[in-house]
């Protein structure tokens, strides 16, 4: 199983410590950007099923592509 935790800086040290000690979990700290990226994936993924469920309308895609 995979967890993602977000964590108050000033307490992130302590509780890596305590992952760290059980040896059947394996941390790996994220950088900010890899951390902002893999939320923007999340939230697209969720826009998806909203679009799907038709609970949200889609985008043109030519909108899209004169947004980036």
């Amino acid at each position: 199983m995979k967890v993602l935790l977000d964590i108050q800086d000033n307490k992130a040290h302590h509780l890596m410590e305590v992952l760290k000690g059980l040896s059947y979990v394996k941390t790996q700290t994220l950088t900010p950007y890899k951390a902002k990226v893999l939320e923007d994936v999340k939230e697209a993924v969720e826009e998806m099923k909203l679009i799907k469920a038709g609970k949200l309308k889609a985008r043109n895609a030519e909108d899209l592509f004169n947004e980036l």
